[in-house]
């Protein structure tokens, strides 16, 4: 499925996926832009407990319009609970959002800024559920750790990340990519907002519990550039690079959010 289907080109112009997913019109759906001001400052949330095992990391693969990087998520070996999560979450796969340019690419904005690019470290509920498909039908299924990436130094640990992807340049491609703490990608203040959303592409399903990252880390415009080396076409067909994967802001439509901080 090229990009294009995935109506990511119409950034500036309605969603397309309005047409072919009712659901784009729902009242939790994702990205939002996070107002600073209007974040309501919530003692209740509790740290959260972040721990990732680098031996659940398994693979890479080109999906055509981004990569993930697979957890084996059959046991609690990367988890992440406490926050405003009431079970345990359990990694599925991380993967990113970028733009054409260093500009914009992230899907959630702050204030109406946009950063140079977005990571999900995407997990579900362990305790309740027994596989992220059925997890991912229902409202507290899944939980997403979300981290800016703002243009600037080179960040060691995106660069084993960015060194892999010339394994996976085609759409459908897979590698191994093993030893690898998704730690390592997470900012040194853990400071967050947090609200009820959606997935972010097809089927936006309204199932995530978001937890964004104040703080971003920074990428350099190589490791950018990297992101926007992946293609969307498979072996041997005409090359289409990914240059544009992230959603626009959707309404809150009366959500709150929460800030940690």
């Amino acid at each position: 499925m090229s990009s294009l289907n995935w109506g990511y080109e119409a950034h500036n112009g309605p969603d397309q996926w309005q047409k072919l997913y009712p659901i784009a019109q729902g009242n939790y759906q994702s990205p939002v832009d996070i107002k600073t001001q209007e974040a309501k400052s919530d003692g209740s949330l509790q740290s959260l407990s972040i721990n990732y095992n680098p031996s659940s990391i398994k693979s890479i693969i080109n999906i055509g319009h981004s990569f993930h990087v697979i957890s084996e998520d059959k046991e609690d070996v990367s988890v992440v609970k406490g926050g405003p999560l009431k079970a345990s979450y359990r990694l599925n796969q991380f993967h990113f959002h970028w733009g054409p340019s260093n500009e914009l690419g992230s899907e959630h904005t702050v204030d109406g800024k946009s950063y140079s690019a977005e990571l999900h470290l995407v997990h579900w509920n362990s305790e309740k559920y027994s596989s992220f498909a059925e997890a991912s039908k229902n409202l507290d299924g899944c939980a997403v750790l979300t981290v800016f990436l703002k243009v600037g130094n080179a960040h060691q640990g995106l660069q084993k990340v960015v060194d892999a992807l010339g394994q996976i340049r085609t759409k459908g491609k897979q590698a191994a990519f093993t030893n690898f703490d998704p730690s390592s990608l997470l900012p040194a203040s853990k400071d967050y907002w947090t609200y009820i959303g959606s997935l972010t592409h097809p089927p936006l399903l309204e199932c995530v519990t978001w937890v964004i990252f104040r703080e971003p880390i920074s990428a350099s415009p190589d490791q950018l550039n990297k992101f926007r080396s992946l293609l969307s076409s498979g072996e041997g067909e005409k090359e289409s690079p990914v240059l544009c994967n992230h959603r626009p802001p959707q309404p809150l439509k009366g959500r709150e959010v929460r800030a940690s901080f």
